[in-house]
């Protein structure tokens, strides 16, 4: 897939390998509480959904690594053949700071450069002001609010909506692009 030899980070598509460690990372409490399933998800029911997710043309399944070690799962599906796509995210959560950055600015490379996308979008519930703060952060411009779109179970909350064009994406430096054949 793609690398950045500067970093030792790079992306590869997932594999059934990577089920006990992504199940782990979207089972901890502070990733699960942000997401708009929140149960605890079980391994039967996860190889479901990858066998599943996995056969649909339209999804990316990634994996991030630093120096050869998971750090981060990406879900990228595109929506329709404008190049539109949804992405989602999480890195581990022992990762070291930098990693989120690290891992959107490659898996947004990924988009806009392997898959050839025009346009990411992205969601955030409203109390995750992390989320918002790193979707700024790359970029990406606000275009609306979804007020009270998400039921938790005892409140509503808000959905923020956002996206990156292509064009608006700063590449990296040449020099710091390597793409795995």
């Amino acid at each position: 897939m793609s690398d950045s030899p500067r970093t030792g980070a790079s992306i590869r598509k997932m594999t059934t390998s990577d089920l006990g460690c992504v199940l782990a990372w979207r089972n901890h409490p502070e990733i699960r509480r942000y997401m708009y399933t929140q149960h605890e998800i079980g391994f039967a029911e996860h190889s479901v959904w990858f066998e599943k997710a996995s056969l649909d043309t339209r999804k990316h399944l990634l994996i991030f690594e630093m120096n050869g070690l998971p750090q981060g799962y990406i879900n990228i599906t595109t929506l329709n053949s404008g190049g539109i796509a949804d992405w989602g995210f999480y890195i581990a959560p022992e990762a070291i700071k930098g990693t989120g950055r690290q891992l959107g600015q490659m898996a947004l490379t990924y988009a806009f450069e392997t898959i050839g996308l025009h346009k990411v979008c992205g969601q955030a519930l409203a109390f995750n002001e992390r989320s918002i703060k790193f979707h700024r952060g790359l970029g990406f411009q606000q275009e609306g609010i979804l007020r009270d779109q998400y039921h938790d179970g005892k409140n509503y909350h808000a959905v923020i909506c956002f996206g990156l064009i292509s064009h608006e994406w700063p590449r990296p430096c040449e020099k710091d692009k390597h793409v795995k054949s």
